[in-house]
């Protein structure tokens, strides 16, 4: 998946002649391939310069732009300025969001006296935030093995085992079922733990009559895909019913109301809106949703100061929870791709309460 052509038509838009990309997601996005390089994008050409590790795959497989390699000191600040000064790119856009300020410092020593740079992180974020068809695919293969793996872990999960061994399997399965790697470190809390949203897998036992929250995910293709699914350990409590059937109800609603153009912060609010009515107001705490992609969190989201309409395919977790700390915690977490008229609906999971007897 290459998309320099995307990056090369925005430049107009944000008043550059180039942009240097640097960062790991970033280089991904432009070429389709982490070689831990230097990515510089003009209007009318594109450069990409990598080192010895990397030079053999990336001239096999990248395409749309003239490698070249870092050897004998020539870094990539060097051969990036070479062309700067050979094209004379007086403005240069840089991703302030990624870069440390002593490779900044660099690119300013060692780039002509003439460059300009301009903080242009948005640009390649809006490109990211819209998805296209590669990509789609991608993260729906990667939900596919996702789902596969909530299904196994299933016939895991009883009294007695650790948070940590479910982790494990969960990595295990995702693995097994065809994923490149995980796309972040599972979190799988039980009973009393289950009120921390991010929780890390402990030695704790999983007893009867808890929750179990388990959220993770896989990466497939440089692309990510997550989930949350909390089931209950033996039979549950009316409290723990209601607070579960709570976090399914706002959930559907937000689905209801996913699409491009919808404000973020008012779907984000519109799950508040369900929790309060219940009795919950204010026992979710974070964000109801995040862009994802080639990050496992990405902009923009269904978040409460989201005042932006969402943008056409972007794809966005939906993931309200209740948090009661002292006792449990239920989150609820599809992906979802927002089309015009609505959204898809990556995550094919139940999302019907599970009660493992």
């Amino acid at each position: 998946m290459n998309h320099l052509n995307h990056i090369a038509a925005k430049l107009a838009a944000y008043g550059l002649d180039g942009m240097v990309i640097t960062s790991a997601p970033g280089e991904f996005y432009a070429i389709g391939l982490r070689g831990e390089g230097l990515v510089l994008v003009s209007q009318e050409q594109c450069w990409y310069s990598t080192d010895s590790r990397y030079i053999e795959v990336v001239s096999n497989q990248v395409t749309g732009c003239e490698i070249a390699m870092v050897e004998n000191g020539h870094s990539h600040h060097k051969i990036a300025a070479e062309r700067i000064l050979e094209h004379h790119l007086v403005k240069i856009g840089y991703e302030e969001e990624y870069l440390s300020v002593g490779e900044f410092q660099k690119m300013q020593k060692t780039f002509p006296d003439f460059v300009e740079f301009v903080p242009a992180s948005q640009l390649i974020t809006e490109l990211r935030a819209c998805k296209d068809e590669d990509e789609l695919a991608a993260m729906r293969k990667s939900q596919e093995i996702t789902d596969r793996a909530f299904d196994a872990i299933l016939n895991d999960i009883h009294p007695g085992v650790t948070e940590q061994e479910i982790a494990a399997k969960l990595v295990y399965y995702m693995l097994s079922f065809g994923a490149q790697n995980i796309s972040f470190e599972p979190i799988v809390a039980s009973g009393t733990n289950g009120s921390m949203p991010h929780a890390i897998p402990s030695a704790k036992k999983i007893q009867e009559g808890e929750f179990l929250t388990m959220d993770f995910g896989s990466l497939y293709n440089g692309y990510c895909s997550d989930m949350t699914r909390t089931v209950a350990v033996g039979e549950p409590t009316e409290e723990m019913r209601k607070v579960y059937e709570t976090v399914k109800e706002a959930q559907l609603k937000c689905i209801s109301m996913a699409k491009a153009g919808v404000i973020g912060a008012d779907v984000h609010n519109a799950a508040e809106e369900v929790l309060k009515a219940n009795g919950y107001g204010g026992k979710m705490g974070h964000g109801l949703g995040h862009s994802l992609g080639i990050e496992i969190h990405e902009n923009p989201g269904f978040r409460k100061l989201n005042k932006n309409p969402m943008p056409l395919h972007a794809a966005v977790s939906v993931e309200p929870g209740i948090y009661l700390p002292g006792k449990f915690g239920v989150r609820i977490e599809d992906v979802v791709v927002l089309t015009e008229d609505g959204c898809e609906v990556l995550t094919k999971s139940p999302k019907e309460l599970i009660v493992i007897r």
